[in-house]
């Protein structure tokens, strides 16, 4: 028995043995195949991007705001006395000058009353020349101590009142001339009258509504519009040195220029509720371009600020770092680097600092990088408009006055 149980296990140690080994061999193939099918990783392709030197050149500063075109002179012409309107001198939509005739109210009432105020006075005139001859005799008697001394000094006051009478009644006289003078009505301003707003045989009382007709000055004339406080004070300092700011006018989507003029008011108050400032421009609107109370697009010329750093706009990216571009480093990988902004004309962005000239930035696929990554340029180009030829990309030495180059990036993740 002992025989036949020893060989029983070394048959069973055997077979253990062999389904190890089956299983080994299975496992090795499996890594075996697992190793051979796998690919090996790629390396990461550099992004292509495009990229453009910053220069030097010039910018102009600019205040682009919304304005309303404000005549010099409106006028609403109204009656200075009650009448019948006879005749309208005007035709609508005409220009018209100083002085020049509108219309006419029945005058004839004003004419009888001072033909009233001049038999008075012819009247009163006789009383006070009675009056006076009376006061000679008065004072000779009186000098003979013939009369009363009461009876002198009556006599002295008549005359005073009759002297006092003849001057009413010149007043009242010259008060029906101006009466008779208003009744011919005038142009008080030179300009365009707009619709008329009554009619011949309408009976009009002193100044009412709405008036007789309405005069506005077409040229020149001025455009109103505002600026916001930060904005003010290099405003005001350029017009305290005497300089002329010149303001252009454009239409209401901006796709023309109607007309150019200068600053030459700022209101004396800033607008609490929207910290703004009203300002002026007066423009000679000598073909009639800018229309009363029209809206126009106004850009004011602050300055011109000369030698500035310039990058394309697209370069300027807004973020967690605050304003940044991605700085282009000597081996080919960029940098976000923080940078200061200053004006813009939309297509170039001054940056005051953070860049100098020659540095080199990326402007388009930006939106596929990260700080550190390997980017090819597809072109170098400077920013346009500017005054300095920047260096080709990639050349060396060419980031070293950007606050030491690739050693002052900002990471993008802080």
């Amino acid at each position: 028995m002992s025989d036949t149980g020893s060989t029983q296990v070394k048959r069973s140690r055997r077979g253990f043995a062999l389904l190890l080994l089956v299983v080994l061999v299975l496992i090795a193939a499996v890594v075996v195949h697992l190793l051979r099918g796998k690919k090996p990783e790629r390396p990461i392709a550099p992004q292509v991007v495009t990229v453009a030197t910053a220069t030097l050149g010039s910018m102009p500063e600019i205040l682009s705001e919304l304005g309303t075109v404000t005549p010099t002179a409106t006028v609403t012409v109204l009656p200075q006395l009650s009448g019948y309107l006879t005749a309208v001198g005007y035709k609508e939509g005409q220009d018209v000058q100083k002085r020049q005739f509108l219309a006419q109210i029945d005058q004839r009432q004003y004419e009888i009353d001072k033909q009233q105020a001049e038999a008075t006075l012819a009247k009163d005139k006789a009383s006070l020349a009675q009056a006076r001859a009376d006061l000679v005799r008065y004072t000779q008697l009186n000098e003979r101590k013939s009369i009363a001394e009461q009876t002198f000094a009556d006599q002295q006051f008549l005359v005073q009142q009759d002297e006092a009478a003849v001057k009413v009644d010149l007043a009242n006289i010259a008060q029906y001339d101006l009466d008779i003078a208003y009744c011919h009505i005038t142009a008080p301003v030179a300009g365009r009258v707009g619709l008329r707003l009554v009619d011949p045989g309408n009976y009009v009382t002193a100044s009412s509504s709405p008036g007789i007709v309405v005069i506005t000055t077409m040229k020149p004339t001025t455009v109103q519009f505002t600026v916001p406080q930060d904005s003010l004070a290099s405003v005001l300092q350029r017009m305290n040195t005497g300089a002329s700011l010149p303001v252009t006018a454009y239409s209401s989507d901006n796709s023309k220029e109607i007309a150019t003029g200068t600053l030459y008011a700022v209101s004396n108050q800033m607008a609490t509720s929207t910290g703004t400032v009203t300002l002026r421009a007066t423009f000679p609107n000598d073909d009639e371009a800018l229309f009363p109370s029209e809206f126009v697009n106004v850009k004011l010329l602050v300055d011109t600020l000369q030698n500035v750093v310039l990058v394309p706009t697209p370069a300027v990216q807004t973020g967690a770092p605050g304003d940044y571009v991605y700085f282009v480093n000597t081996n080919n990988t960029v940098s976000v680097h923080k940078v200061t902004l200053g004006p813009s004309d939309g297509k170039n962005t001054v940056i005051t600092s953070g860049l100098a000239a020659g540095n080199i930035v990326v402007t388009d696929g930006i939106d596929r990088l990260s700080d550190g990554a390997k980017i090819q340029a597809a072109a170098a180009r400077p920013a346009s408009g500017a005054s300095a030829e920047a260096p080709a990309s990639g050349a060396p030495g060419q980031h070293k006055h950007a606050h030491g180059g690739a050693s002052a990036a900002v990471d993008a993740a802080s």
